[in-house]
């Protein structure tokens, strides 16, 4: 089977569709990507035939503010770009590349919904892949008028459309998939980037990141280094593709990495303090570990607010990240047990969720 495999050109997008499409690979089938001009390159680095298709986020909020102002709401910004033109956008791009492709199965990360439109245009079966929590109902309402001069007849969510990967466990399962006619459980595995550990502290450090894409949050990052500096822990600071210059000097127990492999970096922390990103979330829960929220854009809050729902996590939000709340809040998910319990039995669950390879096989069953 050829199976064309399309996302966002951020690692948050990419990411949690290689270990479908690594499974893809390892049993015979041909894969091949499309995305956004920048990650080309770094899609074919990690060896797959790729194909540009579609814009880039900050591309597509550059032209939503013209449209209409700098200081405009998301309802107004956001809805333009993840509605109208991110989608329109992909559409324009994929439309004439399937014919040449000749895909038989089209698997989308879910916010990248031009590709299922694409895909139901030519009669191609099209997966969507869960990388985060579904809109709030007002957002998506108004979402969804927008795309349907593009789709026609919506399913329940556009951004999951006939069938979906859904990669939470049911103790925090998002309900948004409920309406979607067939969804696939799949174990959330986590995509470390080919680079060497780095020297760790000790077992129980407290592992500070706050992903890839920060939306400006530096000033956080450095507040939250300075308040976590003052337990008796080391801190490992994961940076991503951020700059390390903009931190400026760290405490001595502070050591400050870029890209990590997280999977085994979460094996010896004792706390994980992030942004809230489906990604961290789920690797963390899968390592039993409480964790620290510190929301910053996107479904960060709505991920914040699930977790502390359910006891596994705290979370700080806008004028409430300060330095002693950090510090109090991260003193008492290293002492307090309930989180960790609470972590380990999600861990439990995850770990009951079938492999990609074996969900894998069930998409390939389902669109044949």
């Amino acid at each position: 089977m050829r199976i064309l495999f399309t996302c966002r050109p951020a690692y948050g997008h990419l990411f949690p569709l290689l270990p479908l499409a690594n499974a893809a690979v390892a049993a015979g089938h041909q894969v091949v990507f499309g995305t956004g001009e920048a990650f080309v390159p770094k899609v074919r680095d990690l060896g797959f035939d790729v194909h540009r298709a579609g814009i880039g986020i900050g591309e597509a909020e550059t032209e939503a503010k013209k449209r209409h102002g700098e200081d405009a709401g998301f309802l107004d910004v956001g809805v333009t770009m993840f509605a109208e033109l991110l989608p329109k956008s992909l559409l324009e791009d994929l439309t004439p590349l399937l014919p040449g492709l000749r895909p038989d199965l089209v698997v989308y990360e879910m916010s990248d919904v031009g590709a299922g439109i694409a895909a139901r245009r030519a009669g191609i079966p099209a997966v969507s892949v869960v990388i985060g929590r579904s809109m709030p109902p007002e957002i998506l309402a108004v979402a969804t008028e927008r795309l349907r001069p593009l789709w026609g007849t919506l399913p329940a969510d556009a951004l999951f459309g006939d069938a979906c990967v859904d990669v939470w466990p049911d103790s925090v399962r998002d309900p948004g998939t409920a309406a979607v006619p067939t969804v696939f459980r799949m174990r959330p595995t986590p995509f470390d980037p080919d680079v060497p550990l780095p020297p760790l502290p000790e077992d129980g450090f407290v592992y500070l990141t706050l992903g890839t894409v920060v939306f400006g949050a530096t000033q956080v990052l450095r507040g939250a280094i300075r308040a976590l500096s003052r337990l008796d822990a080391d801190v490992l600071v994961a940076l991503g593709p951020g700059d390390p210059s903009l931190l400026g000097s760290v405490p001595d127990r502070v050591r400050v990495a870029g890209f990590v492999p997280q999977a085994e970096v979460l094996k010896h922390a004792g706390l994980v303090v992030h942004h809230g990103g489906t990604g961290t979330v789920l690797a963390s829960l899968a390592a039993g570990l409480p964790q620290l929220i510190l929301p910053q854009g996107a479904d960060q809050f709505a991920n914040a607010e699930h977790l502390e729902a359910l006891g596994a996590a705290k979370s700080l939000t806008g004028e409430a990240i300060r330095i002693p709340a950090i510090e109090t809040a991260a003193r008492e998910l290293l002492t307090d047990p309930k989180p960790r319990d609470l972590a380990r039995s999600t861990a439990a669950e995850i770990a009951e969720m079938p492999p990609p390879s074996r969900v894998l096989a069930e998409i390939v069953s389902w669109a044949s």
